[in-house]
């Protein structure tokens, strides 16, 4: 019997699934949502409430004075999440275009440290950002005077490709989007024949009604039909 089993293990072996949670929860601070399975959908939206959590205890230490609850609060971030080098997205396309030795410039400094505000450094134009520290500087404010429930479950009419999974979306409150796109969508070449036929028709109609109103209509009689579109 599986008694006080409260999580999901997903088909996978304990070192997988925290490799799994950590990584999913890094794309959640790092671009505010991400679309998985329903599963893995209730299964990270725990853990990451649990380090927005974490993250408003460290601002709260910090704005009281009590640096080593904040360094408490931050180790237990990084005990959980680990840390990711996040390039700037308008520098992404520079980024991929670099060699590794670039590379490794913009994302540590000469003495092997991370940058981690992700600010310009000397010559570069451009440094890698820590996830900490956006989970703590740019998530964590938005949070403060909330009690709790930072994330939101959306569930998607659509499934996965391959095998049928239930899909959903995971995203930090405060920059909701829609769950899909506002616009129409495409529609089939069966349908814009058919709308055109049904355009031809209707123009048809109106014409022939505007001709028997001026009693040019061939037959006279109000009361016959409208030629047929072809």
């Amino acid at each position: 019997m599986r008694h006080r089993v409260h999580h999901r293990k997903l088909n996978r072996t304990s070192e997988h699934r925290t490799a799994l949670l950590r990584n999913m929860a890094q794309s959640v601070i790092e671009h505010g949502r991400i679309t998985t399975t329903v599963s893995k959908a209730k299964t990270i939206r725990p853990f990451v409430e649990r380090l927005v959590r974490l993250a408003v205890r460290c601002r709260t230490c910090v704005a009281g004075g009590d640096r080593a609850g904040a360094l408490r609060a931050r180790r237990a971030i990084e005990k959980l999440l680990g840390d990711r080098a996040i390039v700037p997205r308008e520098h992404q396309a520079t980024y991929a275009g670099m060699s590794d030795a670039a590379r490794d410039r913009s994302l540590r400094a000469l003495s092997g440290r991370r940058y981690r505000t992700g600010d310009p450094k000397g010559r570069l134009a451009f440094t890698a950002e820590s996830v900490i520290h956006r989970l703590i500087e740019r998530v964590a404010p938005r949070f403060e005077q909330r009690p709790g429930g930072y994330t939101r479950l959306v569930p998607l009419p659509r499934w996965r490709v391959g095998d049928s999974s239930p899909l959903a979306i995971v995203q930090l409150l405060g920059g909701e989007e829609a769950p899909t796109s506002l616009t129409k969508p495409r529609m089939s070449a069966r349908r814009r024949r058919a709308d055109s036929r049904y355009a031809l028709a209707v123009k048809a109609a109106k014409a022939w009604s505007a001709r028997v109103r001026s009693g040019s209509a061939p037959g006279g009689g109000s009361g016959d039909a409208p030629p047929a579109a072809e």
